[in-house]
């Protein structure tokens, strides 16, 4: 369901009032970013394909699935049956997409995201076959659309924009740099996301954090496909200030970390954008006590726009960023299992729902760099082969999972 477009919409507030000394934390500047969240330049020369799944990846889980090797073939065998790779689908692109707050109205809403997975799927089943029907229907979906589409209108158009604009560039890039087939269009897709997709999401949002990760992904992936360093840069100086306002740890201080553009300038009024928890501990997300679905929203971008910067070249998993990524994965993945919240938690009422989102920061944080993660590794293992949640997300198991590259 999609984001509704209030930011400040706290679900309970327990009677625990944070501590006087959470004031004097924002009065010595806990508001303030140190230099280590500032991002990275980006790289002198972008690597292709190269947004959230790599060349080497993408030869790994070809290897795989042609060996019949688990859970990879059976994560195959998922996206292959999906209405997302049917080659009768047909695309329903149109000029002006209109969503509002949980897509009331849906006009084109689910329309463009769930075309563009399917580019993304018919991009992944191309690479591991080399059947040209799926890189041509790939084409045929992108094609469609950035013959149309020119604008996103109502309240939830920048949430939307972004989750579109997440899995476009995923499709393009393995399209562009693999295929061998001609793409007449390639250049018309370019100027759609530059013109349409690029200036709703570049700046950013204010609403829920969810919002502005998706949207930060979405402008990072796009970036990457462009080659757009000055975009680029200004997308990841977002993502890391929203990761570190996102992802509280103790370190932070006692309270959690804020965007300066927000105001959040009082306990009170952080308490109230947490979803009125007031209790902070490592691992709690601005969302948690909202719900688990819109939390692992926020854990999914996260993820993503980490591993398309590793790509690229620049590894944030060793930074904040990754250890955030951890905790968050590791606090959240303990409750979805079943254990039950405290009363300090929440109210002692959890909405679960995490979704398919562990596999990307598991594989990068567990098997590339070793760190125990026992409760998100027996999620990711419970959930597998993990699908898509349709609306950004897509077969993270097949791509990802145990994927050493």
């Amino acid at each position: 369901m999609p984001d509704t477009h209030a930011s400040h919409r706290p679900r309970r507030r327990p009677a625990l009032l944070v501590a006087a000394a959470a004031v004097c934390a924002l009065v010595a500047g806990a508001l303030s970013l140190p230099g280590a969240q500032r991002a990275e330049a980006a790289p002198a020369a972008f690597a292709h394909p190269g947004v959230t799944v790599s060349k080497a990846q993408l030869d790994f889980t070809r290897g795989k699935v042609n060996s019949g090797a688990q859970p990879w073939k059976s994560a195959y065998d998922q996206l292959a049956s999906s209405r997302y790779a049917d080659l009768n689908r047909t695309a329903k692109p149109r000029a002006t997409v209109e969503c509002g707050s949980y897509s009331n109205p849906n006009n084109g809403c689910t329309d463009e995201r769930e075309d563009a997975i399917a580019a993304y799927t018919d991009a992944l089943v191309w690479y591991i076959t080399r059947d040209e029907r799926y890189a041509r229907k790939s084409i045929e979906l992108m094609d469609a659309w950035s013959a149309v589409i020119r604008n996103h209108t109502n309240s939830n158009a920048p949430l939307q924009t972004g989750w579109a604009g997440s899995s476009w560039p995923k499709a393009a890039e393995i399209i562009q740099y693999t295929y061998t087939g001609t793409w007449a269009g390639s250049g018309r897709f370019s100027t759609m996301l530059r013109d349409v997709y690029l200036p709703q999401v570049i700046n950013g949002s204010n609403s829920n954090g969810n919002w502005e990760l998706s949207m930060m992904e979405a402008a990072v992936g796009i970036s990457v496909f462009l080659e757009d360093r000055t975009s680029y840069d200004k997308a990841m100086a977002k993502f890391r200030t929203r990761t570190a306002a996102y992802v509280y740890l103790a370190s932070d201080g006692a309270v959690p970390r804020t965007v300066p553009s927000q105001n959040l300038d009082t306990t009170a009024k952080i308490v109230s954008y947490w979803q009125g928890q007031s209790t902070f501990v490592t691992g709690l997300t601005q969302e948690t006590c909202r719900d688990f679905t819109h939390t692992g929203y926020g854990i999914s971008a996260i993820s993503h726009i980490a591993e398309t910067s590793r790509i690229q070249g620049q590894d944030l998993y060793g930074t904040d960023v990754g250890e955030r990524l951890r905790q968050a994965l590791g606090f959240q993945s303990k409750y979805q299992l079943g254990e039950a919240a405290p009363s300090w938690l929440c109210g002692g009422s959890l909405d679960l729902g995490l979704g398919p989102v562990t596999e990307v920061g598991y594989n990068a944080l567990h098997n590339r760099l070793g760190t125990a993660m026992t409760n998100t590794q027996r999620l990711t293992e419970q959930n597998r082969p993990a699908g898509s949640n349709n609306l950004f997300v897509a077969w993270e198991t097949l791509t990802h999972g145990d994927n050493p590259n």
